[in-house]
This record gives structure tokens, C-alpha cells and sequence, in this order.
């Protein structure tokens, strides 16, 4: 097959691939940052202590997170189809995608928060902020860095979950290297989508890894 012919099924993985990946990286943001914040706000040291809450929201959260994408993805047809107006297809393949990712998001926020300098929170609370004024001008603002960089993670991991969502008619890079590729023996086709999914991976790292850094003020 020539390069004519590889390149305008590459470029349709690619829209596919980016369509899945960056709608389902904000949705899993969306979701999970609250909670991530929830945790840390509702934990026993928390500026608003709830630890029942907290035990129940961090068990749910971790019960999601035990579940490999490719069974969630199958569990989840029902309500995929309920939700999407059907279980498969590239469109349908989002929700899965988002119950996949938020609770690695959540915990990911969750995790960034923390890093937080505590004396920046107690100065805050020692002026009179409110609660919601600690989460959205100190937590959110110091923790920004680590959510910038823990959003490209999140990125990179769902656009290799959309590898595996081929197997539910998903579309993208993976399913072409797959279906078009590896399954009829046409190797170069599925050489040219593992290439470009490399070169996908390195792109959203590094612009990640250099928006972090602009956004981190201990840095000049």
C-alpha cells in the first residue's frame, strides 16, 4: 500500500484519536478535581474535617480505580447506551473513558493539594477567608504547577485507554493499527499509527511538562 493511500487513514485516526482524548481529559477533570479537592478539604487534618465523607468518597474512588478500563468499558454498555444513545462507536467511547479517568484525576488533584505549604493555609484562615476562599485563592492557585502536569498524565493515559477502545468500535490511531493494520498484515499501516501515537505521547508530555513550568512562580 502506498503512502498515499496510509496517510488519509492516519490523519482519520488521528481526528478520532484527538476527539476522544482532549473531550474526555476535561470531562475527567471536571469530575475528578472537585473530589480530589474533596478529599483533601474533608481529610482529618482538612480545613473542614468530615472523616466518615471522606472514608466513603475515598473507597468509592478506589474501587473505580481497581477496575482495568477494558471490563469498565464492557460493564458499562448499558448505561453507555443510555447516556450516548449507543455502546459503541467513537462518540459513545467518551463516557467510558471519563468513569475511567476521574478517579486517577481525583487523586491526582488530591495529591497536589496536599503538597500545598500549610502556613500559606492557616495565613489565609487567620485573615478571615471562608473556606471557599482558601480552596479557590490558595489551594487551587499554589497546587497549579502539579494540576497542569498531572493533566497531561491524565492526557496520555486516556489516549492509550483509546488504543483499547478499539475493541468497542472506538475508532482512533489504535484501531487502525489493529483492524487495518495488524489484522490483515498490512504492516506499514500499522507501524505509521504506532509512530504517530509515540509522537502523540511525546507532544502532550512536553507540552505539559513546559506549561507546568510557566505556571509555577518558584521558577524564573
Amino acid at each position: 500500500m502506498s503512502w498515499d493511500q496510509i496517510w488519509p487513514l492516519i490523519l482519520q485516526g488521528l481526528w478520532e484519536t484527538l476527539y476522544m482524548t482532549i473531550p474526555s481529559t476535561v470531562l475527567s477533570y471536571l469530575v475528578g478535581m472537585p473530589l480530589g479537592i474533596l478529599l483533601v478539604v474533608t481529610a482529618r487534618d482538612g480545613i473542614r474535617p468530615m472523616p466518615r465523607f471522606n472514608s466513603a468518597l475515598g473507597v468509592v474512588i478506589n474501587f473505580l480505580r481497581s477496575i482495568p478500563f477494558i471490563i469498565l468499558l464492557v460493564l458499562l454498555f448499558p448505561v453507555t447506551r443510555a447516556v450516548m444513545g449507543k455502546a459503541i462507536g467513537t462518540k459513545a467511547i467518551i463516557f467510558p473513558l471519563v468513569v475511567s479517568a476521574f478517579p486517577y484525576v481525583a487523586r491526582m488533584v488530591e495529591g497536589a493539594v496536599r503538597e500545598v505549604d500549610r502556613g500559606a493555609i492557616e495565613a489565609a484562615q487567620s485573615m478571615g477567608s471562608t473556606d471557599w476562599q482558601v480552596i479557590v485563592k490558595v489551594m487551587i492557585p499554589e497546587a497549579l504547577p502539579a494540576l497542569l502536569n498531572g493533566a497531561a498524565i491524565c492526557m496520555v493515559t486516556i489516549l492509550g485507554y483509546t488504543a483499547m477502545a478499539s475493541a468497542a468500535g472506538g475508532g482512533g490511531l489504535g484501531a487502525i493499527a489493529i483492524t487495518k493494520g495488524l489484522n490483515i498484515r498490512k504492516y506499514e499501516i500499522m507501524y505509521a499509527a504506532s509512530l504517530t501515537l509515540v509522537a502523540l505521547v511525546q507532544i502532550m508530555t512536553l507540552f505539559g511538562s513546559r506549561v507546568s513550568k510557566k505556571a509555577d512562580h518558584r521558577i524564573k
